[in-house]
């Protein structure tokens, strides 16, 4: 089974089978020494490490914006979404907003420690006059903040 793993994959014990793949950004986000080990650990016992295609990136923005999720994600989610759509490889992770975008791109997740998030959709509506749109920021008919509110 190919797996695309999470930074949160190298804070836990979880047990690592097959092919096990992680991008540079998120190499980088290991500072601890535990996570750091276990990185050399999943190295050594042959995880790859390497960029998405460009062409899966903008997939994954394009259903980032459509569930409502894109202002959540992170570069380092960016590509290991990506990453899993790219090598069609099961995602490990127990960050709700990537599984809600892998759920939309059909990617498979795997939870870490948490239970696993159930697909969900977002819309926005104005905390003032109560207009939905289709994403946050401020309200042009009255100035108020649009909120993001689950479906």
């Amino acid at each position: 089974m190919r797996s695309v793993l999470d930074a949160s994959v190298f804070f836990s014990d979880l047990s690592i089978t097959g092919e096990a793949y992680t991008t540079p950004s998120v190499v980088a986000e290991l500072v601890d020494l535990r996570s750091k080990c276990r990185y050399e650990a999943l190295l050594a016992t042959g995880l790859v490490v390497r960029e998405p295609e460009e062409h899966y990136r903008s997939a994954v923005e394009t259903a980032a914006a459509e569930c409502g999720d894109a202002e959540r994600l992170s570069g380092t989610d960016r590509e290991i979404l990506a990453l899993a759509l790219e090598l069609a490889a099961v995602l490990v992770t127990d960050d709700f907003a990537v599984q809600n975008v892998a759920h939309r791109l059909k990617i498979s997740t795997r939870s870490i420690h948490q239970r696993s998030a159930r697909p969900i959709r977002w819309r926005f509506r104005c905390s003032g006059c109560g207009r939905f749109y289709r994403e946050a920021g401020e309200c042009p008919v009255c100035g108020a903040a649009i909120k993001r509110k689950l479906k």
